[in-house]
């Protein structure tokens, strides 16, 4: 039972993941590495599917092996966060745009702070 939980939650990752690489304010690595860890507990073939990938691999083989982000990954998602600040600032204004800011603070601050 707890098997086919993980493996649904890892697809679930999966198909989060698919949509994240369409759309640029979705996350998409994140969702992969959450996705590892649920096919790591369930199925070791969809597992090794995801770290052989050809573009998201390395990276998931990173986090997996070294907790690290690489200097490209870390740009991207500052840039990333620092686009959403600009964004909640033109659309919703402050003192909303403080709310991206401090997510920008936070969760830039410590995904600058992985090794690479």
């Amino acid at each position: 039972m707890k098997e086919r939980l993980y493996f649904g939650m890892g697809l679930v990752c999966v198909g989060l993941g698919i949509i994240g690489a369409a759309l640029p304010i979705m996350p998409t690595v994140v969702f992969l590495v959450m996705a590892l860890f649920f096919f790591a507990r369930s199925n070791p073939e969809w597992e090794r599917r995801l770290l052989e990938h050809p573009t998201y691999g390395q990276s998931l083989r990173d986090w997996r092996d070294r907790r690290a982000i690489n200097r490209k990954g870390k740009a991207a998602s500052v840039l990333a966060m620092a686009a959403g600040v600009g964004f909640t600032w033109f659309t919703l204004g402050f003192p909303y745009a403080w709310i991206s800011v401090a997510v920008l603070v936070l969760a830039g601050g410590w995904i600058l702070t992985r090794p690479h």
